[in-house]
């Protein structure tokens, strides 16, 4: 059988089967390692027999043997040794004479043919004897393992030679040894032959359910809960089969539980991320784009097909710079999280990173990043801190104006004549009503822009209105400008807060009076639009009119078109507390002009039956 093809069938064994196997063989080991140590030490006990034996035997010999080479009467010891030999033929193989130098005096068979016979001087030979006697030696033949027994040959106390015996190795012990032998050998193929039915047996009744189970259990690994075993097996086999498929049966239950519930979850995040104001972006370990929400997609004109790329082929080159850095340290666990403000086209994004860890332990599963565009907040920054300038340098101008004069008064007024006193005073009451109006309209927009409830209930626009023309008409007969009402008869009530609509007209006017030159016309307007729901309430002049450049920016904060001129005094908040008041009202400001001709603001208030709630920001306010 080729290596490969037994190396495959070995393998496909299971490991009951295995561990069988492994089993038999130790114990065959141990069998044979008993045998061969059974059989070495009958061995080492027949030779320390043979060595007894022999030396008995030699001293028999050298005690007879003395007095026969004394008187040189080889031939009584070729009797003598000749019929010892023949009663121990089966113990002794030969037995040997030789004087002290190890030179062959007679030997027995070797160098007689018959009775009475003398020896063959051409066959004697040299032995070398043992340093110590009795001695012994062993060499092998084809009868077995021989031992030699050297047993000195001594006659009155005079040392005449060595005897020298060959012992046979003891019959009944090489055969005993050999049946030792045989009978282990049987017993090692019988456990064998014993090793392999029983495999056989387990193949049949235990291996083959046993790779259905695992096959079972290795498709529901895969997430196959469907998987079942259809064997039918007596016994414990049996109730282990009948308890895969209750528990394959359970798992299934419970799998489509869990995807129900898993499905419904994922929605609800996907949900959640997606309404986020701040784009979100989850990344893998390879820093490829698993989720993304719209926000990010709408802050980075990303497109849907970026799913599963990687972030840095992504990303705008102004950002990558920024950010690769920072998220390969976050995505190595080098930063527990990162975070980077980058201005990117005029817009300013605040970027931060995370490591997103699996349950339980610190191992990084991915990267989130979120992003937010802090455009709008750096521009309110710009704007808080542009107010705050502006504020400081209107307030600073009038008090520098009243504190020059004043001080001039205190220092050298019995040198100034009554006019110029009269005149110092007049000029710092007018900054000192100037240096009012500021504060109060800075107080007038704080208030709009905190979020405070204002109470709103039907108003009839005529009593304020006739209210803010009766304030003004003073003014206009100063200026010689002509202040008309133009008020329709049959208006609805709106819905709104008097003093805020009041503030409104007055600004309006106040600013139509103010840009109007003399022989004018401002005129204060009310009249239903042509869906009968609302009324459009407007404030038209006849005034030097406001061009292109300034209409953009004519809402903004301490903007005004006197700046140009330098001929006009104002604070620059009126219309942006115009504007906050219209807006609290669910209405919009708007701008029609002509250099030269004139100008005309209006906005649309719902008529009352209309709208009998509130407006929606008032509802967030309160």
């Amino acid at each position: 059988m080729p290596p490969k093809t037994l190396k495959k069938y070995f393998s496909e064994f299971g490991i009951q089967t295995r561990l069988l196997a492994a089993a038999f063989l130790i114990i065959s080991i141990v069998l044979a390692s008993f045998t061969f140590w059974a059989l070495n030490y009958i061995q080492e006990d027949a030779r320390r027999s043979d060595q007894r034996f022999g030396e008995a035997v030699g001293n028999l010999l050298a005690t007879t043997a003395a007095p026969l080479i004394t008187a040189d009467r080889l031939d009584k010891l070729d009797d003598f040794t000749q019929e010892f030999l023949a009663s121990n033929a089966n113990n002794i193989l030969y037995v040997l004479y030789a004087d002290p130098k190890g030179d062959i005096i007679y030997g027995s068979p070797f160098n007689v043919s018959g009775k009475n016979r003398p020896p063959v001087p051409a066959l004697i030979r040299h032995i070398e004897l043992p340093t110590i006697l009795p001695g012994k030696r062993q060499h092998r033949t084809p009868q077995g393992l021989v031992t030699d027994i050297f047993v000195p040959i001594v006659y009155s106390e005079k040392q005449l030679g060595v005897v020298l015996v060959g012992i046979n190795p003891e019959a009944n012990l090489v055969s005993r040894s050999e049946l030792t032998r045989d009978v282990t050998l049987a017993v090692f193929v019988m456990v064998w032959i014993v090793a392999i039915l029983g495999s056989v047996f387990n193949a049949l009744t235990v291996t083959q359910p046993l790779k259905e189970l695992v096959t079972g259990v290795q498709r529901i690994a895969q997430g196959n809960f469907r998987q079942r075993v259809t064997l039918e097996y007596p016994g414990e086999i049996g109730e282990l089969i009948t308890s895969f498929n209750l528990m394959a049966e359970r798992l299934q239950t419970y799998d489509e539980q869990n995807i129900e519930e898993i499905t419904a979850e994922k929605a609800r995040l996907e949900t959640l991320i997606a309404t986020i104001a701040d784009g979100a972006i989850l990344l893998d370990n390879s820093l490829h784009i698993q989720l993304v929400n719209p926000a990010a997609m709408r802050i980075l004109q990303w497109e849907p097909r970026v799913l599963g790329m990687s972030i840095l082929d992504q990303l705008p080159v102004g950002l990558r710079s920024e950010i690769e850095e920072p998220l390969d340290a976050v995505a190595r666990s080098a930063l527990e999280q990162a975070e980077r403000r980058v201005i990117l086209e005029r817009r300013t994004l605040r970027v931060l990173m995370a490591p997103v860890l699996a349950p339980r332990s610190d191992t990084i599963k991915g990267v989130v990043l979120t992003i937010q565009d802090l455009s709008k907040e750096a521009e309110l920054n710009q704007a808080q801190s542009q107010f705050i300038s502006n504020v400081s340098h209107e307030l600073r101008t009038p008090l520098s104006s009243i504190k020059s004069f004043i001080e001039t008064l205190y220092e050298y007024g019995d040198s100034l004549d009554e006019a110029t006193k009269h005149d110092f005073l007049q000029t710092a009451n007018r900054e000192t009503d100037r240096l009012t109006r500021l504060v109060n309209d800075v107080l007038d927009l704080s208030r709009l822009e905190s979020g405070r409830d204002y109470h709103f209930e039907p108003v009839d626009l005529v009593q304020p209105m006739e209210q803010t023309l009766r304030t003004y008409t003073l003014n206009a007969r100063e200026k010689q400008i002509e202040l008309k009402r133009d008020i329709a008869e049959d208006l609805p009530l709106v819905m709104g807060n008097y003093d805020l609509l009041q503030q409104v007209f007055a600004n309006l006017v106040g600013n139509a009076l103010k840009f109007s030159e003399v022989g004018g016309k401002v005129t204060l307007q009310a009249r239903r639009v042509n869906d009968e729901s609302k009324v459009r309430v407007s404030v038209i002049d006849t005034g030097i009119g406001i061009s292109e450049e300034d209409k953009a920016k004519i809402f903004d904060r301490f903007y005004r078109v006197e700046n140009k001129v330098h001929t006009l005094e104002g604070t620059g908040l009126g219309l942006s507390i115009v504007v906050n008041i219209v807006e609290k009202h669910n209405a919009r400001i708007h701008i029609d002009s002509v250099v030269g001709e004139g100008t005309t603001f209006w906005f649309d208030l719902p008529a009352y039956e209309d709208s009998c709630e509130l407006p929606p920001y008032e509802e967030a306010a309160s």
